[in-house]
């Protein structure tokens, strides 16, 4: 049989679709808020991250480099009451542990970072449930 191509030779090479990710997006976006945003001793930084499972804040003093107080739905307190970390409630619970973390430490008021990620949903439920806690942001 000549003139016959091996079956390798005779398929195109077919391009993969490739799924675009949101995590360089919203690495993006938390550059250029960082460009505005920095914690000092007296006003911390409280950064949010969050993950699908789990969600997370720290207060973060930036001259020093130096982490104040964190919590996260990881913590055994937190882990022990919630059903799942990675929903509103978590969020919530979240935002008073670090509230009152902060009260202990002496720090009342915070620069808020959300961290790249839109001001809605876990990361506005903890922002807001930081607030009613006593943090002023």
């Amino acid at each position: 049989m000549k003139g016959v191509k091996p079956a390798k030779a005779v398929r195109k090479k077919e391009k993969m679709i490739k799924q675009e990710t949101r995590k360089p997006r919203v690495q993006k976006r938390h550059q250029s808020i960082r460009v505005k945003i920095s914690g000092t001793s007296e006003f911390p930084r409280l950064a949010v991250y969050r993950s699908t499972k789990h969600i997370y804040a720290q207060l973060i003093d930036d001259e020093k480099h130096v982490t104040i107080a964190s919590a996260s739905s990881v913590d055994k307190e937190l882990k022990e009451k919630l059903a799942h970390g990675g929903n509103i409630d978590a969020a919530k619970a979240v935002g008073e542990a670090i509230a009152k973390k902060a009260k202990a430490a002496g720090i009342e008021c915070v620069v808020f970072d959300r961290g790249g990620f839109l001001y809605h949903g876990r990361v506005a439920a903890l922002a807001d449930a930081a607030r009613e806690a006593g943090l002023m942001f």
